[in-house]
């Protein structure tokens, strides 16, 4: 009995490996962080194990709903626990440091490959768990709405409309990222140094004319945190003021970005989205949760 177990969890481990690639893409799409969506793809192998897979028609199809639900269910988790920033200690994610060439391993690869863009994932994350749910499962990998229904708790039809909303609010989202880590690091660089001088005219030339600047509820809690605000000759000003501080080059889930992070202790992370060599978004991120869910490799200098 014992070698047919062993045997049959082989085989297991080798139906779920052909489906790790497609169930990372999913999660992802819903958490936006690579951690987490490892964390989801796991969550998926266990409640596998603990399941009699003989009784699975789809497998393909019983994963993707599982990481669904608990990608859902983190969403929901995400959004209920908002933890005051004064007096928390955050969590340290700074794994190491890569050199000047920002690396080229399989998880850089994999997200440059990806046709999600960091702007594209913004706009998700401003999207309630259920419309993100419903979109990511129907428009990108194409899930019928009868499936999606169950998952979320509502009929087929409300199912549609989440998606429905969620795809008004993507088809105004802005351009993709420029993939190209290289110049994503020279112009992310050449901003911080800009703010930190005061060049007003050097920052105004790396940032798009319609450029957005956003900061999540932690971060406006932080001293001369600036409100949302859009347009260069704005966001220019507000980074004159704040001077580009004490932030640092890191890659934050693959993409070069400015971090705060004094003896280890993760504070501010600031993600820029470029697209056709400008500047067209700037969010900076000081919520617990997601600073949490980051995987982040300091840039040496």
């Amino acid at each position: 009995m014992t070698d047919v177990r062993v045997d049959e969890t082989g085989w297991l481990a080798q139906q779920f490996e052909t489906y790790r690639a497609h169930l990372r893409g999913v999660a992802y799409r819903m958490l936006g962080s690579l951690s987490d969506a490892e964390d989801a793809v796991q969550e998926a192998w266990l409640r596998l194990e603990r399941s009699s897979p003989n009784s699975v028609e789809n497998l393909g199809g019983w994963l993707t709903t599982v990481v669904a639900r608990v990608s859902l269910d983190m969403l929901r988790s995400r959004r209920s626990r908002r933890e005051e920033l004064v007096g928390v200690r955050m969590p340290a994610p700074i794994v190491g440091r890569v050199g000047n060439a920002l690396g080229d391993g399989p998880e850089q690869e994999a997200l440059l490959a990806d046709s999600v863009g960091t702007a594209l994932l913004v706009v998700l994350d401003r999207l309630t768990p259920a419309e993100r749910l419903a979109f990511v499962l129907h428009d990108t990998f194409a899930v019928p709405f009868d499936e999606i229904a169950p998952i979320v708790g509502c009929s087929s039809a409300a199912a549609r409309q989440l998606a429905s909303r969620a795809r008004r609010r993507v088809q105004g989202a802005p351009p993709a990222r420029d993939g190209d880590l290289v110049r994503q690091r020279e112009i992310v660089e050449a901003f911080l140094t800009a703010a930190r001088g005061a060049d007003f005219g050097a920052l105004l030339a790396m940032l798009d004319p319609d450029v957005v600047l956003r900061v999540d509820e932690a971060a406006a809690v932080l001293p001369g945190a600036a409100r949302d605000m859009r347009g260069a000759v704005a966001v220019a000003s507000r980074a004159v003021q704040a001077g580009g501080g004490p932030a640092t080059l890191a890659l934050v889930d693959g993409a070069v970005c400015g971090v705060v992070a004094p003896l280890g202790q993760l504070l501010l992370v600031l993600r820029f989205t470029i697209a056709r060599g400008k500047i067209v978004e700037i969010e900076a991120i000081a919520d617990p949760d997601r600073l949490s869910g980051f995987e982040i490799k300091l840039l040496d200098d």
